[in-house]
C-alpha cells in the first residue's frame, strides 16, 4: 500500500489475532499473548501421524487459541491467516522440517462455497510465502460430514476414508509434501491425505498445524 500505509493503520489499526489488543508496528502478537499463550515445545509440539513424518504445532488448542481459530474458521476472520501462517512457518523453521512443496487438506467444494474461503489453504499459502516454497493444490475432497462433529479416532478415520483424491500425480511424484492444517486432533485427516499422496508417488509427507488438540 506504500505511502498510504500510515493512514490505513490509523483507520484500521492492526490487532492481536488471539485477544484483539492493539499491536505495535510489525508485531504478530501482543506482549501478553506472546507470554501467556499455551506454547508447545519439544515433544509436546509433535504428534505421530500414521503414514507421515509426524505433525508439528506451535500451540495447544485451548482457551484463547481455540476461540481465535474458531473465529478464523467460522467467523469470517480470514485475515488472521497471515499471523497464523507465520507462526506455523516459524515452528517448521525452528525444527528444521524438510519438504519440497506446501499443500493442504482441502474443504469440499460445497463447504468452501458456504464459508467463502478454505482456512487451511490460506494458512498453507502464508507458510509457503514465509519459507519461500512452492504452494501447490494437490488434493480434492468429496462431501463428507465434518470431522469436528465426530468423537473418537475410529469414527474420524472411517469418515475420511476415500474422501480425498490426488489432482495431478506428476505434481507430487518423488516429492516430500508438507500438509498444513489449522488443528490436528487424531491425525485421521492428515493420515488419509498422506495415504493417497503416497499412492500417487509422493516420496513422503510431513505435516504442520497451528494448534494441537488434546
Amino acid at each position: 500500500m506504500g505511502r498510504l500505509d500510515p493512514l490505513w493503520d490509523l483507520l484500521f489499526p492492526p490487532k492481536c489475532p488471539f485477544c484483539g489488543g492493539l499491536l505495535e508496528k510489525g508485531a504478530l502478537l501482543c506482549p501478553d499473548c506472546q507470554k501467556d499463550l499455551p506454547w508447545l515445545t519439544g515433544a509436546s509440539g509433535e504428534k505421530a501421524v500414521e503414514l507421515t513424518g509426524g505433525c508439528v504445532a506451535p500451540l495447544r488448542y485451548e482457551g484463547r487459541v481455540a476461540e481465535a481459530i474458531h473465529a478464523y474458521k467460522f467467523g469470517g476472520k480470514s485475515a488472521r491467516s497471515r499471523a497464523f501462517g507465520v507462526l506455523i512457518a516459524q515452528c517448521l523453521a525452528d525444527r528444521g522440517t524438510a519438504f519440497d512443496l506446501v499443500s493442504w487438506p482441502p474443504l469440499s467444494p460445497k463447504r468452501r462455497r458456504s464459508r467463502g474461503y478454505d482456512q487451511a489453504e490460506l494458512l498453507a499459502r502464508e507458510v509457503g510465502k514465509a519459507l519461500d516454497r512452492p504452494v501447490v493444490p494437490t488434493l480434492a475432497k468429496r462431501e463428507v460430514p465434518a470431522q469436528s462433529g465426530l468423537t473418537g479416532e475410529a469414527a474420524r478415520r472411517a469418515n475420511v476414508l476415500g474422501a480425498y483424491a490426488v489432482l495431478d500425480p506428476e505434481a507430487v511424484r518423488g516429492k516430500t509434501v508438507l500438509l498444513v492444517d489449522d488443528v490436528v486432533t487424531t491425525g485421521a485427516t492428515l493420515s488419509e491425505c498422506a495415504r493417497v499422496l503416497r499412492l500417487a508417488g509422493a516420496e513422503g509427507v510431513v505435516c504442520a498445524a497451528l494448534a494441537r488438540a488434546r
